[in-house]
């Protein structure tokens, strides 16, 4: 248990992180998942640890649950996550990372620099951002990054946000999993890190929303665009 503690403290900074912005922490956890397990392991705990963690998120929040938001981009998430699961082993994840790094981070640091700059959240803007963050998601294990990038076009406040982001990422989680199940990604050795796992979530998750309550939306903006360039540069990197 204690060889694991590294994994389990950086889990829990994952979460609070996560929680805070939205997105993020299976940005965080699965490189330094990388350095104790083989890759289908660690993309599978990772993702079980974001079920837990957005599921404790949700449970926090749902009541500011955004129901327009969650459909025009749940519905393409849950398809392109499918064609991405399914894809997982077969293409070249890395290629997909560096461009998705580089377009991210462009995107970050634009918004950030001309704040007056908006792309009108349309519906098609919506399903083009679902699609895209659960295909990834699905073939690399993160989606969180671009999901965050659509989802602030749309101006929501934060605990609408919070809530709507994680509501979709949940529905991603569990359309992804059963593929790697199915794959035999999970070593039965690992089993007992689970509820460890959901502990932390939950910890980290009301961490995170005591910290959130007490940050102003234009503020939190900031935090999210800045967590989106060091986000996609870690992810650029891996």
């Amino acid at each position: 248990m204690f060889e694991n503690l590294p994994l389990y403290i950086s889990a829990l900074i994952a979460e609070i992180a996560g929680t805070i912005s939205g997105f993020g922490s299976s940005s965080i956890l699965l490189p330094m998942a990388h350095q104790f397990f083989d890759y289908q392991n660690a993309i599978i705990l990772v993702a079980i640890y974001h079920i837990f963690g957005n599921a404790s998120r949700l449970s926090l929040t749902y009541h500011h649950w955004d129901k327009r938001v969650f459909f025009l981009f749940g519905i393409p998430s849950v398809i392109a996550t499918i064609i991405g699961a399914s894809l997982i082993g077969k293409a070249n994840p890395d290629i997909l990372k560096l461009i998705l790094a580089i377009v991210l981070t462009l995107f970050a640091t634009y918004s950030l620099w001309k704040p007056e700059f908006k792309v009108t959240p349309t519906p098609l803007i919506g399903r083009i951002g679902g699609a895209l963050s659960g295909f990834t998601a699905g073939l690399i294990g993160t989606g969180g990054v671009l999901r965050g990038a659509f989802m602030t076009m749309f101006g929501l406040a934060k605990e609408r946000y919070i809530a709507t982001i994680a509501s979709i990422a949940l529905l991603v989680d569990f359309t992804r999993i059963p593929f790697y199940f199915g794959q035999g990604f999970l070593s039965r050795e690992y089993l007992p890190l689970i509820p460890i796992l959901l502990l932390i979530a939950f910890a980290g998750s009301w961490i995170g929303k005591k910290i959130v309550n007490r940050i102003p939306t234009e503020i939190l903006r900031k935090v999210i665009l800045i967590g989106i360039i060091i986000m996609s540069i870690w992810l650029g990197l891996q």
